[in-house]
């Protein structure tokens, strides 16, 4: 039987650790091909280059441990997902992991999240897609305690699939491999970050800014992801990209737009 194609991503960059551990777990499951950004994209969300040139170049990071290609992309994680797709692969992947992420995209931090929105790429164009993070924003996390279970959790997507339109949010605790307790099906935690800005001075006299703030959990209940993660569990989240808040059709379908 063919082996299946994965294809892997992120949004730290081609080179960080977490992509390399991420490239040795999907070695083991399939023929492996990777299209990253060449450099750090955290944070950008589902932003996609439309105003500027994209460059994609095929590498080599690890001649001993890489995938059977590589290629690095100027552009966001999302770009990098398109760019594999319409470009790069010569067939469509069986599925399409993101991470392995230098910290938690639990909660309100999906929104965020170039790691899920390039899960999310995938999952829009049809391809079963899963984004994985480590709640350790070292450089030098350990990412071993984690790998069987990252090799579980996409063995078993590939043998049942995931349903269409629904992305994987696999969130994982920085904790020793025996005291990780399982896996939790959940849902997303409602937080927020409590945000301000940090106002200094350049050398020229200029005002500029640093974004800072503090991770607000407002949610107490025991099927979420944050309540998953703080108990030593991987959080599994279930997540779309449609949008609609079809609860509240029949209530907007009352107001009086055309008088």
């Amino acid at each position: 039987m063919k082996k299946p194609l994965i294809l892997v991503t992120n949004d730290d960059g081609i080179t960080a650790p977490g992509i390399r551990a991420l490239i040795r777990y999907m070695k083991e499951l399939g023929d492996v091909v990777v299209v990253a950004p060449d450099g750090p994209q955290s944070g950008q969300g589902h932003a996609i280059t439309i105003d500027n040139t994209l460059f994609s170049a095929k590498i080599v990071v690890d001649k001993e441990h890489g995938a059977r290609e590589e290629y690095s992309c100027s552009g966001t994680p999302a770009d990098c997902v398109k760019m594999a797709l319409q470009e790069l692969l010569d067939r469509k992947p069986d599925i399409c992991v993101s991470g392995i992420n230098h910290g938690s995209n639990s909660s309100i931090n999906v929104i965020y999240s170039g790691t899920m929105s390039a899960a999310i790429e995938a999952g829009i164009e049809g391809i079963p897609a899963i984004g994985f993070s480590l709640c350790d924003y070292s450089w030098h996390a350990d990412f071993e305690p984690a790998g069987d279970i990252i090799k579980k959790i996409v063995s078993e997507s590939l043998a049942n699939g995931i349903p269409k339109g629904v992305v994987l949010n696999v969130n994982i605790p920085k904790a020793k491999k025996e005291d990780i307790k399982g896996v939790k099906i959940c849902r997303q935690a409602r937080a927020n970050w409590k945000e301000k800005f940090d106002k200094r001075k350049s050398p020229g006299g200029k005002d500029y800014y640093w974004l800072t703030g503090e991770f607000e959990l407002l949610d107490k209940g025991e099927d979420t992801d944050e309540w998953a993660l703080a108990h030593n569990y991987v959080s599994v989240v279930p997540t779309q990209f449609d949008l609609t808040a079809h609860h509240v059709i029949q209530q907007l379908n009352g107001w009086h737009f055309d008088q």
